[in-house]
């Protein structure tokens, strides 16, 4: 190992990112591009969700509940004359449920009996209609604590819950998803983009000319990762000052520790992305294995959107061959709960073994050779 020529391949490398547009857009303008779509674009929430309202009989009580609808920010309420009409406007997807108010409401209620609200929800997406019959249920909860303050009586509730939620109180899906988001990014930049770049030269001659100097294979990889690590480490910091300062997404544990498993993640991106460059030499079938063996799985497999405990068995005993499956649980832990020592150390380990591994392998198949 030489450290002068090792110094003018690094130079090298930097001099053909600089020269390279799509190097640097794939380093610092995607990671923008995905903060900006699943920031402002893309949300979990459940909000002005339309629901159309049928009520057979108008009076006092019915127009208090109603009000309570419109009041809400979670539902567009709109009135129906006939319940036919409201299940045409669902089947038409104008509306994502029907709530049902009959003839005999409101007496009921006045009498003091049980009065029955008829609730349809459209359960095509199962998610939102989970959340959209939970949002309905706070509703009802509170038109009845209205009502009981204003004539005055106790609201008798057999069992009443008390709720805490813990490192996500405002239920904000965005902090669910933009530090997830980061893992994806660096996948994209250490795995994808690297593949791309070592196949590349590979097709214009420049690694066969490579090949032809004193430089030794392990001069070469160095040469190759050290200026890929710092542009992967530079998105990262992107990511983390966009999601932090222009999403507000709290940053409760360490930013040391954040950095310290970031490296770690982006050196098993690394070594997987001249892995696949020393097996494929040609930019397409690189990007399509980097694709499908890195981006997939970290989009799909990590927990990044899907819940990796709701998935069949023998796809959670896949998911630990992700990488990002363990970055993605370090960054959700740093991001909102903050350092809790037994999930980020058993994360980290997990990855030190993964960079070893890949780098391990990537060292073993290449060879100063054309072959």
């Amino acid at each position: 190992m030489n450290a002068q020529r090792l110094r003018g391949l690094i130079r090298k490398e930097f001099l053909q990112i600089l020269r390279d547009p799509s190097a640097i857009a794939i380093a610092f303008v995607m990671p923008v591009f995905l903060l900006f779509l699943f920031g402002y674009g893309v949300s979990l929430d459940a909000k002005r969700v339309p629901i159309a309202v049928v009520v057979h009989q108008p009076t006092a009580e019915t127009s208090a509940l109603i009000g309570g609808l419109q009041e809400s920010p979670y539902f567009q309420p709109r009135i129906y004359a006939s319940i036919r009409g409201a299940e045409q406007a669902v089947m038409a997807r104008r509306a994502n449920g029907i709530v049902w108010l009959r003839s005999n409401f409101s007496r009921q209620v006045l009498r003091g009996n049980t009065a029955s609200i008829g609730v349809l929800v459209d359960g095509v997406d199962a998610n939102n209609a989970r959340i959209l019959e939970g949002y309905l249920q706070g509703v009802w909860q509170n038109w009845l604590r209205q009502r009981a303050l204003h004539a005055g009586t106790p609201l008798i509730i057999p069992v009443h819950g008390e709720y805490r939620i813990w490192f996500n109180p405002a239920l904000r899906s965005r902090d669910y998803l933009v530090p997830g988001l980061i893992a994806v990014i660096m996948t994209l930049i250490g795995a994808l983009l690297t593949a791309l770049v070592v196949a590349r030269e590979w097709e214009h001659g420049t690694m066969e000319a490579l090949m032809a100097t004193p430089v030794g294979m392990g001069e070469i990889l160095l040469g190759k990762l050290i200026p890929y690590f710092f542009m992967g480490m530079g998105g990262m910091l992107l990511s983390v000052a966009l999601a932090v300062w222009l999403f507000a997404v709290p940053l409760v544990g360490s930013f040391w520790m954040l950095l310290f498993c970031s490296a770690l993640f982006l050196l098993v991106a690394l070594g997987m992305g001249l892995l696949i460059s020393s097996v494929a030499r040609n930019q397409f079938v690189a990007g399509q294995i980097a694709i499908i063996v890195t981006f997939l799985p970290a989009f799909i497999l990590s927990g990044f959107i899907f819940d990796i405990q709701s998935m069949p068995a023998a796809v959670r005993v896949i998911t630990h061959a992700v990488a990002a499956r363990y970055f993605v649980s370090i960054l959700q832990t740093v991001f909102l709960a903050g350092d809790v020592w037994p999930i980020l150390l058993w994360n980290s380990l997990a990855l030190g073994l993964m960079a070893a591994l890949f780098l391990g392998l990537t060292l073993h198949r290449s060879h100063k050779r054309l072959d």
